[in-house]
């Protein structure tokens, strides 16, 4: 059976999907991530969706990002759609739960003002103008309503935009998670 065909934008060659898969054979790894020391830290407050979750974990633990969650959460960390999208990396992961923002703040700032990165729409700063470094902190708000007003008044200086087109309102949690992990280990000199 052959493969579906496609130009090779890069030598204007027609490759099958069986050429492109011969790239990496099986078994062997493709691409690999470096190892952040301290890793990023994904922080999600107040998430409402199980499957955003686990999903955002998914994401965490191939990337090597520690994980977060502030309460309170709208779900139980039992619920079976939870460890459905987070498959059997939900073990190991092993996130930080964190009663309320301020238990956060105090576990993990320690009152200092750390490398906070809070994910809004309404943030004048592009996810392109970030410079990012080992250990910082990915805040991301819940699905329906984002980050509370009074923790983006809190950190005005600290807000980051996804770009998008004009007109759209927003991304999937777990996909703007993904878009800012990859981000931001693009952006981290190695």
């Amino acid at each position: 059976m052959s493969g579906t065909g496609h130009t090779d934008h890069m030598s204007g060659t027609d490759r099958t999907d069986r050429d492109r898969a011969e790239d990496v054979g099986p078994g062997e790894p493709g691409p690999t991530l470096p190892r952040l020391d301290p890793p990023l830290q994904v922080v999600l407050v107040h998430p409402l969706i199980p499957p955003n979750t686990g999903n955002v974990a998914r994401t965490c633990f191939v990337t090597g990002c520690g994980l977060h969650l502030v309460g309170p959460l709208g779900f139980s960390l039992d619920d079976a759609s939870l460890r459905r999208a987070g498959l059997d990396y939900w073990e190991a992961l092993a996130p930080v739960l964190h009663r309320d923002w301020a238990a956060f703040e105090e576990s993990e700032l320690g009152g200092g003002p750390g490398r906070l990165h809070l994910f809004t729409g309404r943030a004048g700063r592009s996810l392109r103008e970030v410079a990012f470094h080992p250990g910082d902190y990915l805040i991301f708000g819940q699905e329906q309503l984002g980050l509370p007003p009074a923790l983006l008044d809190a950190w005005p200086g600290r807000q980051v935009a996804i770009p998008m087109r004009p007109g759209q309102r927003s991304l999937n949690l777990a996909v703007a998670v993904g878009v800012a992990v990859y981000a931001a280990f693009a952006s981290i000199p190695r």
